[in-house]
């Protein structure tokens, strides 16, 4: 700053470089001021969205006196809609800038059964000498009581945290208490981490959850489980995001979906939404799948999920593709979908023309399976030494017999598949990198498949999202050969402590066991 005396003393070059630092010193100011406003806006936009959100899920939740569903459909609905509001109700308190009271935060809870063996875990301060000098003495001490699980039996942990006093300066000194991934919950990770499990790769839903627990001592209500997977939901998304960016970050990709039942609660019927699934390539070292939840099959929905990625994509010949290929991806055909119609149509009919198309397609499996294990030029060469003649045979052949057979006829629409995306089906000839077809997704999307019928979604497009953000890392952690519960164990203890910075350190590829001495 510069006095007034000062300024009388300045010369021109001085003042324009005064005049210069103000003006900066302001244009800085006023973007910080406008970056602020535009957060704030955000936020408080975001708030109200979320709170109308919350009463009408609330409406839905306590208000059902005229819908006509059974008893099933009842369940999923209602611990479907609990979690949903758990999950707004931490957002919102993640988005609030002002803290609440701490009687509000502090929920209450029912004394947990005495019948339940209790450990001690005690929690005291590193050292019991004040910063005077002068030895601490303890005073008391508080307890609380966690519940945790481990498959089939249940304990309590009582948290004893000590209080310590200086008698010459009356410091109190007490040890923290220890972070949770759901603030002052009775749950421990173990709990968390078997819930969600058993619900996203078990498929079993909460009101038999509540059964199973019931026989190992506790029955824990399914209101209180549904409120659990809500706000472990939340918490879980930064990794589930850094999931998908690792994905996106590979030059290979393959895509699929499948549909899934979704049950709307105003009429106790469903219809259905569909789950896209999305992995690196089957050649790419990165053992990972993410997925994506929307109420169609619109392909806006890989559109908006893929964003500025432009590499190649192994995929069906679904035209929901068709928009990202416009703009730049390179389509992939899958082999094994052409072979599938020939398959098909000589399994219901035994077609000659068939059972010949299915020999060349053998072959070129065959090539497939020798080079496995070589690396990409490799693998290349390899293609094109022997795979690419008997391809141009089988394109050869599919011409003359297309020539042959009458339009509108199923040997016609089988050689037309093939024919028409000929230059994708058989771009993987001439790129290592490319495998001939999507069936290494394809075995990815089948654990969905195989629990279709316990996957109902209470009308809520935050159910799906979530159930597939979970079922991405649970699924990634099983491609990785890693217990899915001991991992989510693992990831709720250290989640409310680890830094946003290094949050790819939980990320089932790179995830390692707290024991264990390679570096993370």
């Amino acid at each position: 700053m510069v006095s007034a005396a000062e300024l009388e003393s300045l010369n021109a070059p001085q003042l324009r470089e005064l005049t210069r630092s103000l003006i900066e010193q302001l244009t800085e100011q006023q973007r910080q001021i406008e970056q602020n406003s535009g957060e704030l806006r955000f936020k408080t936009a975001r708030i109200e969205q979320l709170t109308y959100e919350l009463a009408r899920y609330k409406r839905l939740r306590f208000d059902r006196s005229s819908e006509t569903l059974d008893a099933v459909q009842t369940n999923l609905l209602e611990e479907s809609l609990d979690s949903d509001l758990a999950a707004i109700e931490e957002q919102l308190k993640q988005l609030s800038a002002e803290p609440k009271s701490s009687a509000k935060l502090t929920p209450r809870r029912e004394t947990l059964p005495a019948h339940l063996p209790r450990v001690a875990v005690r929690h005291e301060p590193e050292s019991t000498t004040c910063s005077c000098g002068c030895e601490l003495k303890r005073i008391g001490e508080d307890i609380s009581e966690k519940l945790a699980y481990e498959p089939g039996v249940f304990t309590v942990e009582r948290h004893i945290r000590g209080k310590w006093v200086c008698a010459k300066c009356q410091t109190l000194i007490q040890a923290p208490v220890p972070p949770q991934v759901i603030d002052k919950g009775i749950a421990t990770a173990s709990l968390l981490a078997q819930v969600m499990v058993a619900k996203f790769s078990d498929h079993l839903p909460l009101y038999r959850q509540e059964a199973i627990f019931g026989r190992a001592g506790y029955a824990i209500p399914r209101s209180t489980q549904g409120a659990w997977v809500g706000a472990c939901g939340v918490q879980l998304q930064p990794v589930v995001d850094a999931l998908k960016q690792a994905v996106l970050a590979h030059n290979v990709l393959h895509a699929d979906e499948t549909p899934v039942a979704m049950l709307k609660p105003g009429n106790g019927k469903t219809h259905r939404a569909y789950l896209w699934a999305y992995s690196p390539g089957a050649f790419e070292t990165m053992k990972a799948v993410i997925y994506d939840f929307t109420e169609t099959r619109s392909g806006k929905h890989a559109e908006a999920f893929l964003g500025a990625w432009r590499g190649k994509l192994v995929c069906d010949d679904y035209s929901g593709y068709k928009a990202i290929l416009a703009k730049g991806v390179t389509e992939c055909g899958c082999l094994a979908h052409a072979r599938r119609k020939f398959f098909e149509l000589h399994a219901n009919n035994r077609s000659q023309i068939a059972e010949q198309a299915l020999g060349y397609f053998r072959e070129l499996y065959g090539v497939e399976r020798e080079l496995r294990d070589l690396d990409a030029d490799a693998r290349r060469e390899m293609r094109l030494a022997k795979a690419k003649p008997l391809a141009d045979a089988l394109h050869a052949w599919m011409i003359a017999h297309r020539l042959k057979v009458p339009d509108g006829s199923a040997i016609a629409k089988a050689l037309d598949y093939s024919l028409t995306r000929w230059t994708a089906l058989t771009r993987y000839l001439d790129d290592g990198t490319l495998p001939p077809d999507n069936n290494h997704l394809e075995n990815r999307i089948r654990p969905i498949a195989v629990g279709r019928s316990n996957w109902l979604f209470a009308g809520s497009l935050r159910a799906g999202q979530r159930a597939a953000a979970v079922m991405s890392l649970i699924q990634s952690a099983k491609l990785n050969g890693l217990d899915p519960y001991v991992y989510l164990k693992d990831v709720f203890t250290r989640l409310p402590t680890q830094p946003a910075s290094k949050v790819e350190e939980l990320l089932p590829q790179r995830w390692r066991p707290p024991t264990a001495s390679a570096p993370l």
